[in-house]
């Protein structure tokens, strides 16, 4: 940019810094110049608008402000820059615009911004509010790229995005060459991606030295960030104003009941402000709801209105903004009342709110992979957990947190810091992709917390090599996707990859392995139980639940295909109480498989509902990949006992034969997960014969001995070899020589 367009004799309070180019030729310093207020937007031309202004007074109140200088500085000077701010401060939304002013100082020589969301929601939001404040349009020069939306164009300047999208990205980029800033928000929630990406990075960042790191994160993490990278600069950002805590005295009998009397307590007290509750799980949620609505109506209407507002953090839904304009004319009162659970701090952008409730435990969902299960567990917050909540109150000076537990509590036996989501998950699509990007010398990732028994999967994942075919690659790209566990993938592909005969229908298999149960059925509502049944009996299929979500997915199917607009589809989901972002999420993923098909020329076919080839198909691509997950019902009374270890549970309520009340004796499920009612969910009815058919040998010899085991082998010893061979040659005869027909996908 010439030092004329620089130049600007307006006065303001804001200055934006633009370093010298770096590539002049005397270089022996770099300058920062500071310029007032432009009257032309640098970003596209065009001037000013009267709003920016406005939005530009309130950008000078966010803490992070009086740090601008400072970070620009280290940005200049330094490789990697971490920012300790509390919550609410302004860094995720002030600091990319930031560095796209030094991106653009430098003419992006080097490329453009990325800055990272743990939530998809935070990034929409984040990129909607920083296009408003940089006066800009959405989707061209400020977008966002959550799974299954890209808001985004070639020439957008700043990008936010979710980790695992930026980890998906270096699977086709693995040195992320179009990007010169790299910002990683929230990296104290620890999940799987950031704690990935910030181990590859820092390969990528020796590789190219030109590139800058960002690591926003919360006060306590910031030792171990530290000595992760080294001596790099770190920026501190403190709260306005002091927050006042409430221990509990005492112990207490039921939560539910001090939470609805604390709510009640502030609403008498007359004190404004909204209120955030924090609870163990979803379900608590609900509970709370439901004894809400039938304890509120006592309430008197002339201290104001009680708006209970659930908010889920893993479900697509809106974050907690302020309310607008046309809400605050209302003349009636209104304090919003919000339950969420753990992670859902990062989604409360209301500077509203004045009361937090906080019951100090959340139940988590931690990985066994000895059982290939999830178990929940419900367990203390750490001490980081607890200081976010509390810094949600920081710009308010007369904040209140309410805890339900003792201080001793809180210092005995609260962790703290978060565990890391790699030390409770399973990882096993971490290992996938890892074995991927080892192509590009990334393979080895230096994890701030290294699991376990990451280097014996390591080991194992690496020694897997398959021979170069279009199957065995539709199967790799299957194993990335970002929505595809292995077992999924290894369904979809093994017909291809064992070269069996004509395997119709595969597309009907991505409908169901996409379209999960129960993330399928919305919630049910209070009172509706028995209406919800009945509505998702009329979809019900005797082979399982597997078939009744392809029945689903085709009348959601049939339903967008006959809607004039979006809202009769959503309205036909809402009658039907089916999930329709679920369901739109299912449509999108199918498109994207049937793409990567076409895209390497695979063979495809339309899809043959409701045949009895149709059925088998289904069922043989199941096994190949969930052949591990095979359970029997060992009394008749629906106890499933799984062949690979002695664990039993049941049947999901949700599940076909839960609601038909028919229960078959071997099953094929999807997950299974231990909690205070053992649950096994998606499941399909199998026969021991095609279970025999299709599992491999090595796992049947190596199942534990039981009952189930011994029906096995007496159905193994009556496959005669004879008929074996008789069956396999009959494949062989409708194999078509040209190897490009051997397998047709639907």
């Amino acid at each position: 940019m010439e030092d004329e367009e620089l130049e600007c004799p307006n006065s303001s309070s804001e200055k934006r810094y633009f370093p010298e180019s770096l590539d002049s030729s005397d270089g022996d310093e770099e300058v920062v110049l500071a310029c007032e207020d432009l009257e032309v937007n640098p970003f596209d031309g065009l001037p000013y608008s009267s709003r920016y202004y406005k939005l530009l007074k309130e950008r000078e109140d966010l803490p992070i402000w009086k740090e601008k200088y400072s970070f620009m500085e280290n940005l200049l000077q330094n490789q990697i820059v971490i920012i300790s701010g509390d919550a609410k401060c302004g860094k995720s939304s002030q600091v990319p615009q930031w560095c796209a002013e030094y991106c653009l100082s430098i003419h992006y020589q080097h490329g453009s911004v990325i800055c990272t969301q743990v939530h998809k929601q935070t990034a929409v939001q984040l990129a909607l509010r920083v296009a408003d404040e940089m006066d800009v349009n959405i989707g061209h020069e400020v977008g966002y790229m959550i799974p299954f939306e890209n808001c985004c164009t070639s020439e957008t300047i700043l990008r936010y995005c979710t980790d695992d999208m930026l980890q998906r990205e270096m699977m086709s980029s693995p040195f992320l060459g179009s990007y010169g800033v790299i910002i990683l928000d929230d990296v104290h929630e620890r999940s799987i991606a950031t704690d990935v990406l910030l181990g590859l990075l820092k390969d990528v960042l020796l590789a190219r030295p030109e590139l800058k790191l960002i690591i926003h994160s919360s006060p306590l993490l910031i030792s171990k960030l530290s000595s992760y990278y080294g001596n790099v600069p770190l920026i501190e950002v403190k709260r306005k104003h002091p927050v006042e805590v409430v221990y509990l005295s005492g112990a207490h009998k039921d939560s539910f009941q001090s939470i609805l009397q604390l709510i009640f307590e502030i609403h008498h007290s007359g004190e404004k402000g909204d209120v955030v509750v924090f609870l163990a799980c979803e379900q608590d949620i609900e509970k709370v709801y439901e004894m809400f609505c039938q304890e509120g109506s006592n309430l008197h209407s002339d201290l104001g209105e009680l708006v209970i507002v659930p908010l889920y953090p893993k479900e697509k839904c809106a974050v907690f903004k302020p309310v607008d304009e046309t809400e605050k004319s209302c003349q009636v009162y209104q304090r919003r009342v919000v339950l969420t659970t753990s992670s859902g701090e990062s989604l409360i952008w209301n500077n509203t709110v004045r009361f937090v409730i906080d019951v100090g435990v959340e139940r988590r969902q931690v990985y066994n992979p000895r059982i290939r299960a999830n178990s929940l567990v419900l367990q203390p917050i750490s001490q980081s957990q607890a200081e976010l909540r509390k810094q949600l109150l920081g710009s308010s000076s007369s904040g209140k947190l309410f805890c339900l537990y003792t201080e001793e509590f809180a210092s005995k036996d609260m962790r703290p810091l978060k565990p890391a989501e790699m030390q409770e998950a399973n990882l096993t699509s971490m290992v996938l992709f890892l074995k991927r990007i080892d192509i590009a010398g990334l393979g080895h990732c230096d994890f701030m917390n290294r699991p376990v028994e990451i280097q014996l999967w390591c080991e194992d994942s690496r020694d897997c090599s398959f021979h170069y075919s279009p199957s065995s690659f539709f199967l790799g790209l299957c194993c990335a996707h970002r929505e595809s566990s292995p077992g999924q993938s290894q369904a979809l592909s093994e017909p291809l990859l064992l070269r069996q005969p004509v395997m119709q229908h595969r597309a009907a298999a991505c409908d169901l392995l996409h379209c999960k149960a129960p993330n399928c059925f919305s919630h049910l509502p209070h009172g509706a139980e028995e209406a919800a049944m009945t509505c998702w009996k009329t979809f019900s299929h005797p082979e399982g639940d597997h078939f009744t979500l392809i029945n689903i997915f085709k009348a959601y199917q049939d339903a967008a295909l006959n809607s004039t607009s979006e809202h009769c589809v959503e309205k036909w989901c809402h009658d039907y109480f089916l999930n329709c972002s679920a369901l739109r999420m299912a449509d999108v993923i199918r498109a994207e498989l049937l793409e990567i098909i076409k895209r390497i020329e695979l063979p495809y076919a339309e899809p043959a509902f409701g045949s009895k080839e149709n059925n088998l198909n289904i069922k043989k691509a199941l096994l190949s990949g969930y052949f591990m997950q095979i359970a029997r019902d060992v009394d008749g009374a629906g106890n499933y006992l799984m062949l690979t270890h002695k664990q039993v549970a049941q049947l999901h309520p949700l599940s076909t034969y839960s609601i038909t009340k028919k229960m078959p004796e071997w099953v094929l499920f999807h997950q299974f997960s231990i909690s205070e009612n053992n649950y096994i969910r998606v499941t399909s009815a199998i026969s021991p014969e095609l279970f025999m058919q299709l599992a491999p040998q090595y796992y049947f010899s190596n199942l534990p001995p039981s009952e189930s085991k011994d029906i096995l082998q007496q159905v193994m010893d009556h496959l005669s070899p004879l008929s074996t061979m008789k069956k396999e040659e009959d494949a062989c005869d409708k194999c078509p020589d040209t190897p490009e027909q051997r397998c047709t996908l639907q």
